[in-house]
């Protein structure tokens, strides 16, 4: 997607002394209802700044069924798929920006078709890169990036946090909330304990927050 960079970190060490109830999971297996893959993306390829434009409450209704079908005809099970209001932070405009997207859950789909998926979603919509997360053991040596989700979180809260804190902005580049008020994060594994660190000034309590850990790209 356009600018989607769902934010996340990590640091395998950092995680299982941090007491959550996913980072506790058997490392040998991923986390408990994660499914095979997510697809990040959007139909948007304009730049929103102002978080009252009209276009942030579309709920992408026929984009979500259109993806669906996309998932389904390059031999993949489409699953569930999720609402989201992203705030980002762009440099080029030295300030944030909003878009509404989709996460899609996909299974039955391996590393090959997952990345083909995705690029024929970046190329049907006119994206510069669509974001994929696909959930793997702890211990996988393809393992390079976990997805944090927490409750309690709203888009004004995230952007106001994001706009407070010039290291976030420049490594994690921003985040999403579901509509019903859920954050997702997804970072590189380095970036850990700066994504705990932000994860926890929008007020989350850490300790029960869902880890998930994967593999992402960028396909672009």
């Amino acid at each position: 997607m356009r600018q989607l960079r769902v934010l996340v970190a990590v640091g395998v060490l950092t995680l299982g002394a941090a007491g959550t109830g996913t980072a506790q999971a058997s490392p040998s297996s991923p986390a408990r209802g994660c499914p095979t893959a997510e697809i990040f993306a959007t139909n948007n390829t304009a730049t929103i700044t102002d978080p009252a434009d009209p276009r942030l409450k579309t709920r992408l209704t026929r984009f979500d069924h259109d993806v669906r079908d996309i998932i389904r005809t390059h031999g993949a099970k489409p699953g569930a798929s999720t609402l989201l209001d992203g705030v980002f932070w762009s440099g080029d405009l030295e300030q944030a920006t909003y878009e509404r997207s989709r996460e899609f859950d996909v299974n039955r789909v391996g590393p090959a078709g997952l990345h083909h998926i995705a690029d024929v979603i970046r190329k049907e919509y006119k994206q510069e890169s669509v974001l994929t997360f696909r959930c793997l053991p702890r211990t996988s040596p393809e393992t390079d990036a976990v997805e944090i989700r927490a409750d309690g979180v709203n888009p004004t809260r995230l952007h106001d946090a994001l706009l407070a804190d010039p290291e976030v902005r420049d490594r994690l580049g921003g985040g999403s909330v579901t509509v019903g008020g859920r954050l997702i994060l997804i970072a590189p594994l380095a970036d850990l304990p700066l994504a705990r660190k932000f994860t926890e000034s929008l007020g989350v309590d850490w300790s029960k927050a869902e880890i998930r850990y994967g593999d992402e790209e960028f396909v672009g």
